[in-house]
């Protein structure tokens, strides 16, 4: 006969309710899928741009990590938070992303080695060099922060580690850690995304020419369809997604402006690369030269959209070397590299997604911007100079014999002038209540736009690589030749273009954070014995204390019997 008021019993009950609870529970986990995020900057969840990419995903996506082995504590974090973020991948993509960590220093002879260090630099996963001290000693490893994305036979090779080199080594590394989600991302989207986007080089007017526009080109040849434009042509503009104006030197026609003007109307975006003034350095080694205005013709109508390139050369005191002359020894010409303040390097930039965590740009002979009224229009500076800084009104005299001169301080207190704006909005035409060009068939004039987004760059050599003197072998965009430094001019040009294409706003996920809490080191060592004393005294204090207490509750409850 059951007993029911049986204690053993009902600890059986209480053990079998507990289990089929538990089971319960875990059915409807299973079903109901949740992720929780209880950092305060969220790092650990995943944009829903990146949640979409990775739930559309048809067949599984390739990862190859090749940070790996005994790294120091910084790169020890990069190392887990790339790992951390692939997991998350592989979750949200329902297992489709498949990853695995690979050491390129464990081939079998220093040849294979060589060979295969060699390879991933050719996929664009450059090696770092990373410097650390062990037990006093100077140690020296050759690391490769980056990861190889494989899907349907493509690949594509990604650096990881990115960011402000102005910064601090943990700055830098932090600043890649918050890049890493749109980058791996930004990779599957490239492979697996089958609607490529157009770009289109506006030519006939004085533009670049292929040969120095050849990197960028090649650089968005991965992601996007590039083609040539003719504004003369309205047909060529059909389908183009971005127009993009390099450096003209020749004057815009009226039907051009007209064309560009309806192609914006219509919800087309622009990029514009435009120099103000005729600077060059081939002229500079003249005593008397000026740099004059360019005649384009496209002031009234950047005017219109909201911004005036002002006829003026921007100089500022963080800038970039170029080799002078400077005297003769044994008959032979002594070169020395000097601070040209034509050619600023830029790092201050808008707290955008297109510049979030972005090294600094190598600008040359670039010109201030204004904005104007222009209602309805939002307007971002996206870069601007350094504090130290001033421009000069045109015409300006640009020699390389001013290099040796000294440089006044008290000159350069302009300051952060800037040099490059993003318009968004609805835009006017400018042939609003005007007569349209002769010539042009006007029937589907609109003189109100629809939202849009525009760039304005005061310098067209943003987009200008660099040939080789001697192998005649193009530089990579933004590579300086006399300091062997490669500027951000290409990730700044390919987050600008991601930003005016990407309709799912994948770039949001560059807006990632990840705040660092570094301890205070003096307050450590000056309160070192004070917390030493607290965590290991205090436990031990609680344990007895609940001995204490536990022993005084048994005594008293059983000492009635």
């Amino acid at each position: 006969m059951v007993k029911w008021d049986s204690r053993k019993l009902g600890d059986v009950l209480m053990f079998l309710n507990g289990a089929v609870a538990l089971v319960l529970i875990n059915v409807l986990v299973s079903h109901y899928f949740f992720r929780i995020d209880l950092t305060e900057e969220k790092r650990y969840s995943i944009k829903p741009q990146t949640k979409e990419i990775l739930n559309a995903l048809e067949d599984e996506v390739y990862v190859e990590v090749f940070l790996t082995g005994d790294l120091n504590a910084g790169f020890s974090r990069f190392q887990k938070a790339i790992q951390e973020t692939l997991e998350e991948f592989r979750i949200y993509s329902n297992n489709k992303i498949k990853y695995k960590v690979t050491d390129p220093g464990v081939a079998l002879s220093e040849k294979a080695r060589s060979e295969f260090m060699a390879e991933l630099a050719a996929r664009g996963i450059q090696p770092t060099n990373v410097i650390d001290n062990k037990n006093g000693e100077r140690v020296e490893k050759i690391i490769f922060p980056g990861v190889i994305i494989s899907y349907g036979g493509r690949e594509k090779g990604v650096m990881l580690l990115k960011g402000n080199k102005a910064g601090t080594p943990e700055e830098e590394i932090n600043q890649s850690i918050e890049g890493i989600e749109y980058e791996v991302a930004s990779a599957i989207y490239e492979l697996t995304n089958d609607a490529r986007k157009s770009v289109g080089f506006v030519t006939g007017h004085g533009e670049l020419d292929s040969v120095h526009v050849a990197s960028l080109k090649r650089d968005l040849t991965e992601a996007y369809d590039v083609k040539k434009v003719n504004l003369g042509t309205p047909a060529t503009l059909q389908d183009v997604d971005v127009l993009m104006i390099v450096k003209p030197t020749q004057t815009f026609s009226p039907s051009d402006k007209y064309a560009l003007d309806q192609y914006i109307m219509r919800g087309g975006k622009v990029m514009f690369l435009v120099d103000r003034l005729n600077a060059a350095m081939d002229s500079a080694s003249q005593e008397n030269y000026f740099a004059l205005p360019y005649n384009l013709d496209l002031d009234d109508q950047l005017f219109k959209y909201g911004v005036r390139i002002n006829p003026d050369l921007v100089l500022d005191r963080t800038c970039g070397l170029y080799p002078v002359i400077t005297g003769q020894v044994d008959g032979k010409p002594q070169v020395k590299l000097m601070e040209w303040p034509f050619f600023p390097l830029l790092n201050r930039y808008a707290t955008h997604p297109i510049t979030r965590n972005l090294d600094a740009v190598a600008l040359k002979f670039v010109n201030s911007i204004d904005t104007v009224k222009a209602p309805g229009i939002r307007k971002t500076a996206l870069v601007t100079t350094s504090p130290y800084s001033r421009t000069f009104t045109a015409p300006v005299k640009v020699s390389v014999n001013e290099l040796r001169k000294n440089v006044r301080p008290e000159d350069f207190v302009q300051g952060n002038i800037a040099v490059g704006y993003l318009l968004e909005g609805k835009f006017s035409s400018l042939f609003k209540n005007r007569f349209t060009p002769e010539g042009v068939d006007a029937k589907d004039f609109r003189e109100d736009g629809v939202w849009t987004q525009l760039i304005v760059i005061a310098d067209g050599d943003i987009a200008r690589n660099e040939i080789h003197p001697r192998t005649r072998q193009l530089q990579p965009l933004g590579f300086d030749p006399f300091t062997n430094q490669t500027f951000a001019n290409r990730d700044f040009l390919l987050n600008a273009l991601a930003y005016l294409t990407q309709e799912n706003g994948l770039i949001q996920a560059r807006n990632k954070r990840v705040t660092i809490r570094p301890l205070d080191k003096t307050k450590v060592v000056a309160e070192r014995t004070r917390w030493q004393v607290l965590n290991l005294a205090v436990p031990l204090l609680l344990l007895i204390g609940y001995g204490v207490a536990r022993a005084y509750w048994r005594k008293k409850k059983f000492a009635r019997f």
